[in-house]
């Protein structure tokens, strides 16, 4: 597994982390054990959370907390998820960072991210000092911002983070050529969510999951001939686009399938994207997308 620098940090992490949203559901401690234990096992050195993933942060403490040293723990605030007080207030995010530290059973966070609050919230100011004096406790050791388009370059510009998740993708890429720059600029570590789009060109249909419906019209449009290829063939050239965008440190997976983690380190194992191929991708995508096809959370 390669290993990338996450931005100015003192980090090295693996190209591809784990992303916990998909075993906040309905996942048994003994089937996230396989999964954690697994990939870890492999190489994975990067573990990605958050407070309102249901039950994620908590499976995660229980099953790989005693080896804490083997990976890197990031983690998100803001929403209330169960707190008595509203989204994005500040009590509420700093009840939240002690719940996640409690959830997780680790005494600190590497990287603490804002879990894409609005602009206007950003530019308030107070959400961003709560982070800042979290790290000033010693309860994290760096500091992030996890969203999309306008407030995703307003974090990058303001100079406080250390990094930034954001959706990066074959069927979305309105970061590249904007914000992904000032990223780098900033020296900043960057992680892409939604790292193969879901794989929503899977589907003949309109998805169900309406989370997957976006990238699925985006697709019909964009007619990338490598997704009428064979499924695990199309896989490796998205996951491998993504992690290939210039900036891009990392790209988070989520799974619930322990098998699957293995699987997708081994396409990331064949290496980057050839030129041409990455090439044939943007100039695809510069041609088709519209206007409104703008990073979605």
């Amino acid at each position: 597994m390669e290993y990338r620098a996450f931005g100015q940090t003192d980090m090295k992490v693996s190209a591809l982390g784990f992303g916990g949203s998909e075993i906040g559901g309905a996942q048994d401690a003994k089937t996230v054990d396989a999964l954690l234990g697994s990939a870890l096992d492999a190489g994975l050195n990067l573990i990605d959370t958050a407070e309102c993933y249901g039950r994620s942060e908590e499976l995660i403490g229980q099953v790989v907390s005693h080896r804490r040293s083997d990976y890197y723990l990031f983690s998100k605030c803001g929403h209330a998820s169960g707190l008595a007080t509203p989204d994005w207030d500040v009590q509420t995010l700093r009840d939240s960072i002690d719940r996640s530290l409690k959830r997780l059973r680790t005494d600190y966070l590497d990287l603490l991210q804002l879990h894409s609050c609005s602009l206007e919230a950003l530019q308030q100011g107070d959400v961003i000092e709560v982070l800042q004096r979290a790290r000033d406790a010693g309860k994290v050791r760096y500091i992030g911002y996890s969203g999309d388009n306008e407030a995703a370059l307003y974090a990058v510009e303001s100079g406080v983070f250390d990094s930034l998740q954001t959706s990066i993708n074959v069927a979305d890429q309105s970061v590249i050529d904007k914000v992904l720059p000032a990223a780098r600029d900033k020296g900043m570590g960057v992680i892409a969510k939604r790292p193969i789009a879901n794989v929503a060109w899977q589907y003949e249909n309109t998805p169900e999951n309406s989370y997957y419906v976006a990238y699925w019209e985006r697709l019909q449009e964009l007619q990338y001939g490598f997704t009428k290829q064979s499924v695990a063939h199309a896989v490796s050239i998205a996951l491998r686009f993504t992690l290939s965008v210039p900036g891009v440190t990392t790209a988070i997976v989520g799974t619930t399938n322990p098998g699957r983690w293995q699987q997708n380190a081994d396409l990331v194992n064949q290496g980057p994207l050839d030129a041409a191929t990455y090439d044939d991708i943007r100039a695809r995508w510069n041609g088709v997308a519209k206007p409104d096809w703008v990073g979605r959370t």
